[in-house]
């Protein structure tokens, strides 16, 4: 492996962390329902952990509202607990074959706690960027017929593609925030 393949690997899994992160972002509301806003719940079915989306269709009929069909009705309880346990503050009820998931208004608590989210995804996904920037680094010191010095260089732009993960991943905050802490 050379340090150009290194880099290049280095460079997509440190875009998929970046990405990822963004992705997270959109499951928090900011103001009106969204169906992605549900990407995040797993729910525990069939013995293994499944996305929303693969357990129930999720719409939003009404900008505070939204509605998850379940795929199976046999399993809309295990649904419904999967929203309420994922950390969302959403309070899901269940009427006949749906669940009816009501957005809470936004006050200002809740803001506070939104953004607090914000910044707990965002250190994940600055967690998982410095992650590849090692294993990066360990690839580095075990090439063999490659000079310090250019090892050094390598270091340095890996150093600036940590660097320039880290930016965006801290733009997306700034930009996700200011959006939840609008009125």
């Amino acid at each position: 492996m050379s340090i150009a393949n290194i880099l290049k690997d280095t460079r997509t899994h440190m875009e998929k962390a970046v990405e990822g992160t963004r992705h997270e972002f959109s499951s928090i509301r900011s103001g009106k329902a969204s169906p992605s806003m549900l990407d995040t719940v797993r729910v525990e079915m069939y013995g293994s952990a499944m996305t929303m989306n693969q357990v129930a269709t999720v719409s939003a009929p009404e900008p505070r509202l939204l509605i998850v069909t379940p795929f199976d009705k046999g399993q809309i309880k295990v649904v419904e607990k999967a929203i309420r346990e994922a950390e969302l503050g959403l309070d899901p009820v269940t009427q006949g074959a749906v669940i009816r998931v009501p957005l809470p208004s936004m006050n200002e608590q809740r803001r506070k706690d939104l953004v607090k989210i914000i910044h707990k995804l965002a250190e994940e996904g600055k967690i998982s960027v410095r992650h590849w920037r090692t294993e990066a680094r360990d690839k580095f010191k075990k090439l063999d017929g490659v000079s310090e010095d250019d090892v050094k260089h390598a270091e340095k732009d890996l150093q600036k593609l940590h660097d320039d993960s880290i930016a965006k991943i801290d733009a997306a905050v700034k930009g996700k925030e200011a959006e939840i802490m609008e009125v």
